[in-house]
């Protein structure tokens, strides 16, 4: 593997591949689609969709099994062993086809936000030249599902994660927020007096869903349509926007 190429395909429509996605997936020799088990076969399925699009056979396909974190122990080492296996998955994938000396990883939203492709590609022995493909991130496709601006005017927002609004409580110096990788709906441990919310899940894709209004009214409903949601795919992607009133 000479070369490495990181390319955002979106949040589940496969019209969010740009074109430069579509000129790097045929110039690599070799595409590597990730499986991660049956509950969440809809990954995958979109994944071959794309290529099923934009190349003419999948004889450049490689699938894999994606290993599972294991959660036991310490979040920040748990990450880092996982992550190191990823690179090992990588690796062996790309091993099976020799002659490959370009690879590519379709990644979901963008290889930029909140995703570690870029730190597992770090790992990779030898290292590659890597080159990375921007796509529309989560953040991106919730504030055009709900039509609405990320920023109130001249004001800065937080990008963060569940476990650190629900371990750290509302960030200081902002009124907007944005929460991702949250399994546990974090916005609970907040006081809901004055916060609206702007929830979406599987967004961009068929079944998508979106909930928004005042945080103590909506909170409840999007929490109730999470667990259904997640009960009848066996898995959800989600995130959400809270916004302070002005005082």
């Amino acid at each position: 593997m000479d070369e490495l190429t990181l390319i955002g395909i979106g949040t589940g429509n496969p019209d969010h591949l740009t074109q430069q996605g579509i000129a790097a997936i045929r110039a690599t020799d070799l595409i590597l689609i990730p499986r991660k088990g049956d509950d969440k076969a809809d990954l995958a399925d979109l994944r071959r969709e794309i290529c099923a699009r934009v190349l003419e056979d999948d004889s450049r396909i490689v699938e894999f099994d994606l290993p599972v974190r294991d959660a036991s122990g310490d979040y920040l080492s748990g990450v880092s062993d996982w992550h190191d296996a990823i690179a090992t998955a990588w690796s062996d994938a790309a091993a099976t086809h020799p002659g490959a000396r370009s690879v590519a990883l379709l990644i979901w939203g963008d290889p930029s936000l909140y995703d570690s492709s870029l730190r597992i590609a770090g790992r990779l022995s030898p290292a590659p030249d890597i080159t990375v493909v921007p796509g529309i991130t989560a953040l991106q496709a919730l504030c055009a599902a709900h039509r609405i601006p990320l920023n109130e005017v001249g004001a800065p927002f937080l990008v963060t994660t569940g476990r650190r609004l629900r371990e750290g409580g509302w960030p200081t110096g902002v009124d907007t927020v944005a929460v991702m990788l949250d399994g546990g709906c974090a916005f609970q441990t907040l006081d809901p007096a004055g916060l609206s919310i702007w929830w979406g899940a599987y967004l961009g894709m068929n079944n998508e869903i979106t909930f928004s209004g005042p945080l103590a009214d909506t909170g409840p409903r999007i929490i109730d349509a999470r667990e259904q949601a997640r009960a009848a795919h066996g898995w959800i992607m989600d995130i959400y926007l809270l916004r302070r009133a002005a005082t």
